[in-house]
């Protein structure tokens, strides 16, 4: 690989320019005969923070102009929150390397309780994910939710400004950042499985550009890659997207992968939950087969049911 600047596109907040700095540094310790370069992208996502998701659209809208950016050539490679990758991404790219894993729970944040089931009937919690709303309303049907937007920052101060009995975010972000202490609880699984992808760090290239799959090949991490993609490939075969009541967990054990997964109803009434365990080699063919099973029990006219209210 000849002397150049690879560009890596990102967004501005500060958890993206932490996983973008993360990036750049493995990189550079790969290919030292490189120039590396951040570039700071503004998506619809960041734009639009004054309305809740589902109005704006949420299917990609925090990776759509870094894909545009990518396939007209500004930047080389893009760095994203496996999270809020749409499962089908535009024609022409694709993932060329994960970088290792972080927690994938979901982080309870509380200043009154120390736990999820310490929280009272009729709390009110900060949150705007249908994931996360679904599952907790399953767990205690008289909890409402609130929506909160912006930067991590932001939606910590939210607690205290909008007079929440408890916050949930991503596990993940606060411990990048520094704010693990943050974190009244971690979410049990059996209580909330994360979105797919949770805690996991994208990088997404042109498909043809054999020059950037050569280098992403060298910080490529093997079981964060198996297990992401047993994920996204069990979400775009229930055809849920971002903002769905879609959740799932991925784990190895050896050299094969267990897939937990589920979809709920948006109003909690009903919850599908199955695992399934297949080789690491194959994690699209375990996603679709987990994904056929919870379809065949009735997935997708969960998915049709209505909002929370």
């Amino acid at each position: 690989m000849s002397q150049t600047t690879i560009r890596l596109g990102t967004r501005g907040s500060a958890l993206a320019l932490w996983q973008t700095n993360w990036a750049l540094s493995l990189l550079r310790e790969a290919a030292p005969e490189l120039t590396f370069e951040p570039v700071v992208i503004k998506t619809t996502g960041d734009q639009r923070q004054d309305i809740p998701l589902p109005a704006v659209g949420a299917q990609g809208m925090f990776v759509k102009e870094l894909e545009l950016a990518l396939e007209d050539g500004t930047i080389d490679l893009a760095v994203h929150s496996s999270k809020d990758l749409p499962s089908i991404l535009h024609p022409g790219l694709t993932l060329g390397a994960f970088l290792p894993r972080e927690d994938v729970h979901d982080a309870f944040i509380s200043r009154k309780w120390k736990s999820i089931s310490e929280l009272p009937d009729g709390a009110r919690i900060g949150t705007g994910s249908f994931r996360r709303q679904s599952q907790l309303k399953a767990y205690n049907q008289t909890w409402t939710f609130s929506d909160i937007r912006g930067n991590l920052d932001t939606r910590l101060k939210k607690l205290e400004t909008e007079d929440l009995d408890a916050i949930i975010l991503a596990s993940a972000g606060l411990i990048r950042l520094g704010w693990e202490d943050r974190i009244t609880q971690a979410l049990p699984l059996a209580v909330c499985l994360p979105a797919v992808g949770q805690g996991a760090v994208g990088l997404e290239i042109r498909e043809n550009d054999a020059r950037m799959h050569e280098l992403l090949a060298k910080v490529d991490h093997a079981p964060t890659r198996a297990t992401v993609l047993a994920e996204r490939a069990f979400l775009r075969k229930v055809q849920g997207g971002c903002q769905a009541p879609v959740g799932a967990h991925a784990t190895l054990q050896g050299d094969q992968l267990i897939l937990e997964a589920m979809v709920a109803a948006m109003d909690g009434s009903q919850v599908l939950r199955r695992s399934m365990e297949g080789p690491m080699a194959k994690p699209d063919a375990l996603g679709t087969a987990l994904a056929e099973e919870l379809l065949g029990m009735g997935a997708r006219e969960l998915l049709a049911k209505p909002r929370l209210p």
